[in-house]
């Protein structure tokens, strides 16, 4: 197979591109992209399914599996023992260095949602991971801010990006790579080592799986790296994100599939709500509130949460809640308010059973350990607590009409105006976007567009009066858009029209498009062929 570097070779670029990785990747893509496009038809076909109004259900034919009492995923590893506190983030140099040094037991290091799939973020990305892993990645900002690595670091776990994405600045045979194992196979190739000789190990996160078939294709994955890396079978340890309502019916077959390589669930609550909107939101008993009402305490997510805890726990697996988004204010009554909400939420979690749990910034990670102190102690985690009380059938999960809330005008224009910012920060290479106090990235930009074009399916009434139209959510585009080119050169304001452009067909079409991210990237952030590319055969 020849396989060909499109994107342009970056300062040390080339310490990440070596022959002997590019050849794993291409093996890696030899042994797998056939598979990888089977299930995503697959995704295509179930939501086609779902169209017709035919609804998931627990699977029958892996009742067997849900059934046999004695299957257990393998203990935990080495610095993933304890995960009382996660942090998120993008794995630019700052952020690498602020999550290490945060106090939380774990970095989530993101090429996923938080980070713009630039050929920059990208690459640069694996190269800070791998001068973290080395130490040599203290900076001085322009500011002349230096920023340098303590002595107790978070354990470093990387989120590649999902099954339904492609790298075009890696090519085989003429055709982009996926981009879940580029991030997947630099990474283990470079640093597995390195996290060995450190006391720890290759760990990931498996972001917006649909299926335990999907879990199957990552576990064969594993096993293949291993091999092919001399690495022993089960070092490799993955949590994978329950965020997808698919993924909901099918938990212990998720974690059965990946046993040998689990390292738990961990709910993905914002991705979660956008999948039952992308997959039912044609049907008006699935017609969500504004989107700061839906709340982990409506009926189905706190379903589909508890049922997390217990699969989880009832496998000896860590349960790991939800993200906390706040970003803290320099507003005092802001922050008071948003804090103890902040609180609220990592109490309910801890007192469900959740063995821990994510937060956006440094900030928020002492309330988090504080929460889950209080409840844990010296325990490492509450995996002995089985919840055998919980029962959750298929209608709980689906429960979507008995979420209380209303439609307002203010809620429709904060969907337009987060997505029009995100989307608009994402063209110009950022992943996480502070916007309003909150840490935003992809998830809650799907959500937000989502919810726009399934009220304007509906005709949804407004609480204020009238109804969502078109004409209105055109209207409230056009303002926010003039406010957002507001005092920009012309890159600026170009930039923030092509986001409106990509609001505009993935928000306001006939058809609600899966990602607004797949048909973006192609066009806008996908690098082309350029001078200083290496043309190289595999």
């Amino acid at each position: 197979m020849r396989y060909e570097i499109i994107g342009p070779l970056a300062d040390r670029f080339d310490e990440v591109l070596t022959t002997e990785a590019l050849e794993f990747l291409v093996a890696l893509d030899s042994e797998f992209s056939a598979r990888r496009v089977a299930l995503l038809d697959t995704r295509r076909a179930r939501r086609a399914r779902f169209a017709t109004g035919q609804l998931p259900d627990f699977l029958p034919e892996t009742a067997h599996i849900r059934a046999d009492p004695t299957w257990q995923v393998a203990p935990p590893a080495p610095g993933l023992v304890d995960r009382r506190v996660e942090i998120t983030g993008p794995t630019d140099r700052k952020m690498t260095v602020n999550a290490l040094n945060s106090g939380a037991r774990v970095w989530l290091a993101d090429f996923e949602d938080a980070t713009a799939p630039t050929w920059h973020n990208a690459i640069g990305g694996q190269l800070n991971l791998m001068d973290a892993l080395d130490r040599r990645i203290d900076f001085t900002d322009p500011r002349g801010k230096r920023y340098a690595l303590g002595t107790e670091l978070a354990t470093i776990v990387v989120r590649p990006r999902g099954w339904h994405l492609v790298e075009k600045g890696i090519a085989v045979d003429g055709r982009p790579i996926s981009a879940s194992l580029v991030d997947f196979g630099l990474y283990l190739f470079h640093c597995a080592r390195r996290q060995l000789d450190a006391g720890a190990g290759p760990y990931f996160y498996l972001p917006k799986l649909e299926s335990h078939r999907e879990a199957r294709l990552w576990n064969d994955v594993f096993v293949f790296a291993q091999h092919y890396l001399g690495l022993p079978q089960g070092t490799i340890r993955a949590t994978t994100l329950i965020e997808t309502i698919t993924a909901a019916f099918e938990m212990e077959e998720i974690l059965y599939e990946l046993r040998e390589h689990s390292a738990g669930l961990n709910a993905g609550r914002w991705d979660f709500i956008f999948s039952v909107i992308k997959n039912f939101g044609q049907w008006p008993d699935f017609v969500l509130p504004d989107r700061s009402e839906v709340t982990m305490t409506v009926p189905f997510m706190r379903a589909y949460t508890e049922l997390l805890v217990r699969t989880c726990h009832k496998r000896g697996a860590h349960a790991i809640g939800g993200m906390a988004a706040f970003i803290p204010s320099r507003d005092p009554a802001v922050n008071e308010t948003a804090l103890e909400r902040v609180r609220a939420d990592k109490q309910r979690e801890a007192g469900d059973g959740f063995d821990g749990s994510w937060v956006a910034h440094p900030g928020l990670v002492g309330i988090c350990r504080e929460v889950f102190d209080a409840v844990l102690g010296d325990r490492p985690d509450q995996r002995d607590r089985l919840r055998d009380d919980v029962q959750v059938t298929a209608a709980d999960l689906l429960a979507v009409d008995k979420t209380p809330g209303q439609v307002t005008a203010v809620g429709v224009r904060s969907n337009v105006a987060v997505a029009l910012r995100y989307v608009d920060a994402w063209l110009g290479g950022t992943g996480a976007v502070a916007l309003w106090n909150l840490m935003e990235d992809a998830a809650t930009a799907e959500i937000a567009r989502c919810q726009v074009w399934q009220w304007l399916h509906h005709g949804t009434p407004l609480a204020d009066g009238g109804c969502v139209t078109e004409q209105l959510v055109r209207s409230i585009l056009a303002e926010e858009l003039a406010a957002l080119c507001e005092g920009r050169d012309d890159a600026g304001r170009d930039r923030a029209e092509a986001a409106a452009r990509i609001f505009e067909d993935t928000a306001l079409g006939e058809d609600l498009p899966a990602f607004f991210t797949t048909e973006a990237y192609a066009r806008h952030l996908g690098p082309s062929k350029v001078p200083g590319g290496r043309p190289t055969a595999g």
